[in-house]
């Protein structure tokens, strides 16, 4: 360990010790006096004065101080303001996890100084880690673990005396460096916690007079003042570290204390046993994956961990049969959605959490040989249970006999906004178009006000005088067939309520048959939410051929779907900006103006609404109901998620209903985009590797996990609940997001459910409070604290999910963390770093920066995104786990040294994996290719090729993309997968041999060049090449001709064109491609013409400069293209290495460089921009970086203009944004 390493872990370690104290400690407290003030312990070697007082405020901290290594008491923890009052459990489960954390710091100091107690201080740690987990087994709280946690609180006690002196010695050692001057460059003398605890040890045995700056007369003075402060130097020099042999016989004296709390814990766990089980249920959430999740735990241990279980294989065997038994029945009961079984439900699910517990998070066998007996017992009890109960048959249509009166009247009520064009539409297709019957379903999530266009066309007069006969109804999501005939039948025919609700439900339906033959009807169902309601209904709709409609009103795309090959589905669009001001300036105002003040922050409170009418009324409604003050407005506008998520009237209920509605199997994963930040653009497959980590999604034959995902996604788009922001090119999914209001009825559910709890924290939180949050029965917790104080996050033996979005150099991770499936750190910064978690054995998912920790643990690992300045060493372990699919180094990976050598020494070398995705991995050699062969059901796979040989990836039977990135990839012949579908080629020289092997590839659907080079500066394509492609980019490519034929491409759908500068002629036959319907370019300065059937539109969309860039006209049959010199070519790629090197810490270097750059036009400013909203996308950890460099930028550009127009960086900024979103 360095020097500066050294000191850094010091500072460090003091820092999360000081942290704790302060979360324990009364504000008004000495101790926090002196935490405030860096000066108060300040050892200044200025005179005898000085270093008397220092002594003496050492020694009267040390008394304030010591008490915190101790379990709080209750006068101190009333003074910690903590709310709720924390029960004696959590107290002394906060204070081990303070105990643990301290451990993970001493194992990394200097090896030497701890080798002869390292093993005992890793059994303390195991000790602890057990305490604390055995605190939180809930099934404990039974009976009154008073007894037993005096016990306890008196075993930790000593433990915290035991650590006491590495905190003092530290707090010491830090304030004689900075009293000494000591730099980095002079304290290499201090390597070592020994070095360290010996330089302590030297200042106070010192000849102070030898530094003391004071005259010569004054030193013999000094000398005799010494003897004043020997006692104090003594005093302090008791409380420091001890030498290692104190050391060991202080951990030999202290290790058989927790034996002897063995019999007492095993006494508590008997007697409980016979205790009823009647806790309250830790979660509400109704949904069936733990079974899945523990059945697969069981199993593993079973399989892999049958050292682990020595002396209860049989008990667990027997457990996974009791516990499969039970998830069956359950699986019974939620598929038919039995309401009166609810309890049974979430007994059974807290008793696989509970399984779940236990099994995972305890070493010791004596503690599951008494438990496990237990857990059989519950499960058996359970589904004894269900098996009296039985599982009735239940109707079709559950929770009939709820009224169709309930329903509200449309959200909007008669503020009807934004629907004029596609009422217009539905307008003219009931009035319009086929004369058989026909159903058109109005389909948006909720809120968007279906059910006011629904009215408001029902009542349009061109509609009202086309059909004869016309009725309405509410469906709900619980559908009663007889009030809907007699709703129907009311509306058509002059009856009595009292006389049609008495007649017979066969007589209704046939009385509607028959007053609907022979005339031409509309039938509005609003609010429908099953297919099945319309197979019931569909017969009594007599189709004659005459023009008939039913129109539908749905929150799910399937259902129009599913109804009818003949349906028009129409998607309801969010409101426009101005639209939404239009909406809340009505509710808010009446008939009357916004007052002039109110203007600009009335805007900005509609734009905030994302467009969703329901959310526009509901905080119309805050704001009507306050004083129209400017600064009340902008309280509202700050706080708009929690006005919004605080209302619980009829409109907010609404979107609930869309969540009650989901199978079971849907409602974890919708809950869980409550993890993600407001406005998030969440990449589709981060979302899907972190529900399969979890255990969400259900194993299916014949389908990955993966795939299963993407099914559930779908799901839940055609639901309407979440929306596509960008989608790849073959219609597929890249990233989502939900709307705010969504987001925020989400984390309300997750939270009141205990699935999910967001917490913010704020300096001003008591840390106490905060840190007590972790220990509660919470699974999934994500913490929001940009603040950047709090180190005191890592305590929770029930969490699962760990989402981290906050900002520290270094962060420690406590052992009590066992049960943890995912671990993502959503904001990273360049040297951040993670110690502890090695400890997380049961880990699924890991994005992390920096250097990878010991990967030995991670057995189960799944996926796994490293972040950092250099390309990662790849450890063998990595490449030899079975369970790993996703393996991703953003910044770039290699085989490891001795991975390397086995290769090339062993000619039957195998690594055993089941790699799916690699990115970015770097080819040096053949044998780097011979390792990656070991990888064959790669699917994804992005390489750096570093050297000039002759490649073939053709041994990656299952790879269906590729991106290859070189600069020393030359006209060599490679060789390529025969399935791929997606390929990318960068920085590469390209031969007509090569281009003609990737023409042959028949599967190929996306073709990608960016700044390939082609021999000869040209391209020419033949007939058969390219048969399935549907994508073609180009992007800073060198070529000068290119000669195609419409039938080289008889597929393609889309062509990107941009930074081709030296490109002539675009093939004048492309436009013949019937396929065709798209082609995006950014072109330089030079005339263009289109010919064929090809539209402006169609050819050309300017996505970066104001249109039209240029004056087109019509040629004989080509697109020619202004010739230019390669000067732009050469601004780009040195705008690209700049960028490449920029990282936060040489910014301002870099930037010098930049100014250099002659970015004096707007084309060179427009590849700018291209090259960093790439960057942007592809390293959203520097989005921030990027767009400061974008400030800076602008400042220092000259004025640009075209045709006399001003030119901004902003506005081709936005143009892209704009364009890139289309694009999807």
């Amino acid at each position: 360990m360095s020097s500066k390493q050294g000191d850094m872990l010091l500072e460090e370690f003091l820092r999360n010790v000081i942290q704790y104290i302060y979360s324990v400690s009364s504000p008004s407290s000495f101790v926090i006096d002196a935490l405030n003030s860096p000066e108060y312990l300040n050892l200044k070697y200025i005179d005898i004065d000085g270093i008397r007082k220092f002594l003496q405020d050492l020694l009267s901290f040390e008394k304030e101080v010591k008490v915190f290594f101790k379990v709080p008491n209750q006068q101190m923890i009333s003074n910690t303001r903590s709310r709720p009052t924390p029960n004696p459990n959590q107290v002394v489960a906060a204070f081990i996890n303070f105990l643990l954390l301290m451990l993970e710091f001493i194992l990394r100091f200097d090896p030497d100084f701890i080798a002869c107690v390292k093993g005992s201080i890793q059994i303390l740690r195991t000790e602890l880690g057990f305490l604390i987990t055995f605190l939180g087994d809930t099934a404990m709280h039974l009976l009154s673990t008073n007894n037993i946690l005096i016990d306890i609180e008196v075993v930790v006690n000593e433990v915290g005396s035991f650590f006491f002196p590495f905190f003092f010695t530290t707090l010491v050692i830090i304030q004689i460096i900075q009293g000494k001057g000591i730099t980095d460059s002079n304290s290499s003398a201090m390597n070592t916690m020994t070095d360290m605890v010996n330089e302590v040890r030297s200042f106070l045995h010192a000849d102070f007079s030898n530094f003391l700056e004071v005259p010569t007369t004054e030193v013999e003075e000094a000398k005799n003042a010494m003897t004043d402060i020997k006692a104090l130097v003594n005093e302090v020099g008791s409380f420091l570290v001890p030498d290692i042999g104190i050391l060991d016989l202080a951990l030999s004296d202290l290790l058989p204390k927790f034996e002897l709390l063995i019999p007492k814990i095993k006494e508590h766990c008997i007697r409980v046993s016979y205790m009823p089980s009647d806790l309250a249920p830790n979660t509400a959430l109704v949904s069936l994956f733990i079974f899945d999740s523990v059945l697969d735990d069981l199993m593993y241990l079973i399989n892999n961990k049958s050292d682990r279980i020595v002396g209860v294989n049989d008990q667990i065997v027997t457990l996974h049969e009791e516990l499969l038994l039970l998830g069956s029945s359950v699986t019974d009961i939620a598929v038919q959605q039995e309401a009166g079984h609810e309890d049974i439900l979430i007994r059974a699910i807290d008793i696989a959490y509970e399984v779940e517990y236990v099994i995972n998070s305890f070493p010791h066998v004596w503690y599951l040989i008494l438990r496990l007996p237990q857990l059989i017992e519950k499960v058996q009890l359970v589904k004894n249970k269900i098996d009296v109960a039985g599982v009735p048959k239940v109707s079709k249509y559950p929770g009939e006999q709820v009224s169709l009166q309930s329903k509200e009247p449309p959200i909007l009520e008669d503020n009807v906004v934004g629907f004029d064009k596609v009422a217009t539409e539905i307008a003219e297709q009931l009035v319009g178009g086929t004369q058989q019957l026909q159903l058109i379903s109005i389909f948006g999530m909720p809120g968007l006000g279906k059910t006011t266009l629904a009215n408001k066309v029902y009542n349009n007069p061109s509609v009202v005088y086309h059909f004869y006969e016309r009725a309405m109804c509410v469906i709900s999501q619980t559908y009663n067939k007889k009030d809907i005939l007699v709703a129907i039948l009311r509306s058509i025919k002059n009856l009595t309520k009292e006389k049609i609700e008495n007649m017979d439900e066969k007589i209704l339906a046939e009385d509607l048959y028959k007053s609907l033959k022979g005339m031409r009807y509309l039938i509005v169902m609003d609010d429908i939410w099953d297919t099945e309601v319309w197979d019931d209904l569909k017969r009594y709709f007599p189709d004659d051929g005459i023009g008939s409609r039913i129109l539908i009103t749905t929150r799910n795309k399937e259902i129009g779907l599913e109804a009818s090959p003949r349906s028009v589905i129409i998607a309801l669009p969010f409101l426009s900006e101005d639209e939404c001001w239009e909406l809340l300036q009505r509710k808010v105002f009446q008939d009357k103006n916004c007052p002039q003040e109110l203007l600009g922050i009335g805007k900005q409170i509609a734009a905030n609404c994302r467009g969703l009418p329901l959310a526009v009324v509901v905080i119309a409604g805050v704001l009507a109901n306050m004083e129209k003050k400017e600064h009340l407005w902008q309280k509202v506008a700050r706080n708009l998620s929690s006005h919004l998520s605080q209302t619980h009237d009829k409109s907010i209920q609404l979107l609930e209903l869309s969540y009650k509605h989901l199978p079971m199997h849907l409602r974890p994963c919708f809950l869980s985009f409550g993890a993600f930040e407001e406005d998030t653009e969440i990449p589709v497959r981060k979302l899907i590797s972190l529900w399969v980590a979890e255990g969400f999604v259900k194993k299916e034959e014949q389908k990955s996990l993966e795939d299963v995902a993407i099914g559930y996604l779908m799901k839940l788009i055609d639901r309407s609940l979440v929306l596509v922001v960008k989608r790849r090119f073959d219609g597929g999914v890249k990233t989502c997001k939900i709307h705010d209001l969504l987001r925020e009825m989400c984390s309300r559910i997750a939270e009141e459910n205990n699935f999910l709890k967001v917490v913010k924290v704020n300096v001003d939180d008591p840390l106490w409070s905060f840190s007590l949050l972790m220990y509660q029965q919470q699974h999934r917790l994500i913490i929001n604290n940009d603040q950047s104080h709090s180190r005191l996050l890592h305590f929770g033996p029930h969490v699962r999910s760990l989402l981290c979005c906050f900002l520290l150099p270094t962060t420690f991770i406590s052992c009590s963390c066992k049960l943890v499936r995912v671990l993502d750190f959503c904001k990273i910064v360049r040297g951040f770093s993670v110690n502890g978690i090695e400890n997380l054995v049961h880990l699924r998912y890991l994005t992390i920066s920096g250097r990878l920790p010991p990967m030995e643990s991670f057995q189960r690992l799944q996926c796994v995104v490293v972040h950092s300045t250099d390309e990662i060493e790849i450890p063998n372990i990595l490449l030899n786990m079975l369970s790993l699919r996703h393996m991703h180094f953003l910044d770039g990976g290699y085989f490891s040294a001795s991975c390397f050598q086995q290769a090339t020494n062993n000619e039957s070398f195998q690594i055993n994996n089941n790699l799916e995705s690699i990115s970015v991995i770097r080819i040096s050699n053949e044998t780097d290719l011979k390792m990656l062969a070991c990888s064959p059901n790669l699917r994804r796979l992005k390489v750096s090729i570093r050297s000039s040989l002759n490649y073939s990836f053709d041994f990656l039977n299952q790879l269906e993309s590729l991106k290859l990135e070189s600069g020393a990839l030359s006209s060599s012949f490679f060789s390529l997968p025969l399935n791929l579908k997606q390929l990318t080629l960068a920085d590469a020289h390209i031969s007509p041999e090569q281009m003609e092997i990737i023409g042959k590839l028949e599967y190929l659907e996306v073709l990608k060049l960016q700044y390939v080079v082609f021999e000869g500066e040209q391209w020419d394509t033949s007939e058969g090449g390219f048969p399935q492609l549907k994508f073609l980019k180009l992007y800073g490519v060198k070529i000068a001709e290119w000669n195609a034929e419409c039938d080289h491409f008889p597929r393609l759908q889309q062509l990107v064109l941009e930074f081709c500068n030296c490109l002539k002629m675009i093939p004048p036959n492309l436009g013949d491609i019937p396929t065709l319907q798209k082609i995006v370019s950014l072109l330089p300065t030079g005339e263009f013409s289109f010919a064929g059937d090809i539209t402006l539109a169609m050819f050309i969309d300017f996505f970066n400069v104001p249109r039209p860039l240029q004056v087109m006209h019509k040629a004989e049959k080509k697109y020619e293209i202004g010739k230019v010199t390669d000067e732009e070519e050469a601004k780009q790629r040195q705008m690209k290495a700049i960028l490449n090197k920029l990282t936060p810490q040489n910014f301002e270097k870099l930037f010098e460089q930049v100014k250099q750059v002659n970015i004096d036009n707007v084309i060179t400013l427009s590849g700018v921009i291209s090259q960093i909203f790439d960057k942007a996308l592809t390293e959203l950890t520097f989005c921030e970086m990027y767009a400061n460099f974008c400030f800076h930028l602008a400042t220092e550009l000259p004025d640009l203009s075209i045709e006399n127009k001003k030119i901004t960086l902003k506005r081709l900024l936005l143009n892209k944004c704009e364009v890139e979103c289309e694009r999807g």
